[in-house]
């Protein structure tokens, strides 16, 4: 396995493998572990910068031993406990639950896979959910009435699978993030459709979205382009960004076919004309402004999760307008993942310990909160079904939640 393609696949910390002079840890059967098994795979000192609970951090060796740590199930376990103990969790802010006039249930799945670091969720038309399992290498699908699980393996080891959506005929399909790929699964048959992008420094594409014509539009993050797939032809083009680094992330399209993305590694919103594929970009008015994921509502606006700031932000595209609300966790809570269901706006909250659901009323500019059951793990994108329930993936934890709102 590729050294620089393992340092990419988590943007938090996992593992230090520094020499034993330099981790600065107690001795002990785990230190050896992870000295003999880890070494050469993360940089000096991201161990000690990390900080989880026995649960999470067998969560995080899982997601290691899946893309090829050779590590036993016994090696696994004494790394756990040496690491719970040695490297804690960090505290961190508790959410703050606010009453309002709305009823949900929670209902969640665990994945099949441990460590599967389940990314995106999607709710299909049938009422079955489909998500992607990044470190398992799969798709997964889930019926919520029988509670039975499928697992689709990915034919190219180490794709990444990250977003995925589902097209008129039923096939999901799905970005390869680690691989640069966009793929399609009939799900059917099982079979795979890899479509390669065509630069090779589109190597990491992100969130895909279908318009109403039928065209596939996908970002790519660190790639720092945008680009759009013909399924009738397989013909894919690509767009640069005007602005470097500005690493875009969550994905809308209009009601006129316009696509909008955030640009989570600046302070600002862009739009791409889907005929010349021409970028405009809308600075937000904080400098430090984030925005991570986007939603959007009937009207076309447009609404983004500051996840630097804590707060939920309002940009309507006809007048300019930016009007932002802080979100009820506070500044550290950092909101990500976010939608639009029964008129109102639903985001979760990733900084706090556990992650809460929030709902926000436009109408009367109030919100609700719930704390996740499983405690969340970072619910990194979610959306609603077509009866205006909740789908959620829960990446640190390794599930699947359906909320249904009452």
């Amino acid at each position: 396995m590729s050294r620089n393609l393992l340092r990419s696949l988590l943007a938090v910390p996992l593992l230090c493998c520094a020499a034993h002079a330099e981790t600065g840890l107690p001795d002990g059967s785990g230190k050896e572990i992870l000295q003999s098994t880890c070494a050469g795979c993360h940089e000096l000192g991201r161990v000690l910068h990390a900080g989880y609970s026995a649960e999470d951090w067998r969560t995080v060796l899982h997601m290691m031993k899946n893309v090829g740590a050779q590590i036993t199930d016994s090696q696994l376990e004494t790394l756990v406990n040496y690491l719970a103990e040695n490297v804690p969790e960090k505290s961190r802010p508790q959410g703050a639950i606010i009453p309002g006039p709305v009823r949900v249930s929670f209902k969640e799945w665990t994945t099949p896979t441990s460590g599967s670091r389940p990314h995106d969720p999607f709710a299909a038309l049938d009422g079955t959910i489909w998500y992607t399992g990044q470190m398992a290498n799969a798709l997964g699908h889930i019926d919520p009435m029988t509670g039975r699980i499928a697992e689709f393996r990915l034919d190219t080891p180490m794709s990444g699978p990250h977003g995925l959506v589902a097209d008129r005929d039923g096939n999901i399909w799905f970005t390869a993030n680690f691989a640069g790929y966009i793929g399609k699964l009939e799900p059917g048959s099982g079979k795979i459709v890899e479509y390669k992008l065509p630069d090779p420094n589109a190597r990491d594409p992100h969130t895909p979205l279908f318009g109403q014509d039928g065209i596939l539009w996908f970002t790519v993050q660190s790639g720092n382009m945008i680009g759009r797939l013909d399924p009738k032809t397989g013909q894919i083009n690509l767009a640069n960004l005007p602005s470097p680094r500005s690493n875009h992330y969550g994905l809308v399209i209009n009601s006129k076919g316009v696509p909008f993305f955030s640009e989570f590694g600046a302070n600002r919103l862009a739009t791409i004309d889907p005929t010349t594929m021409a970028i405009h970009e809308y600075p937000l008015p904080h400098a430090d402004s984030r925005p991570r994921r986007i939603a959007i509502t009937p009207d076309d606006v447009i609404w983004y999760t500051d996840y630097a700031r804590g707060y939920l932000g309002r940009f309507d595209p006809r007048t300019g307008e930016v009007k932002e609300y802080p979100s009820p966790g506070g500044r550290h809570s950092q909101p990500y993942g976010i939608t639009f269901a029964k008129g109102a706006v639903w985001y979760s909250e990733s900084g706090v310990r556990p992650n809460t659901l929030v709902r926000f009323d436009p109408a009367v500019e109030a919100f609700q909160s719930w704390t996740i059951p499983s405690g969340g793990g970072v619910v990194r994108n979610m959306m609603a079904d077509h009866e205006g329930n909740i789908v959620l993936a829960e990446s640190g934890v390794d599930r699947i939640a359906l909320v249904q709102v009452q």
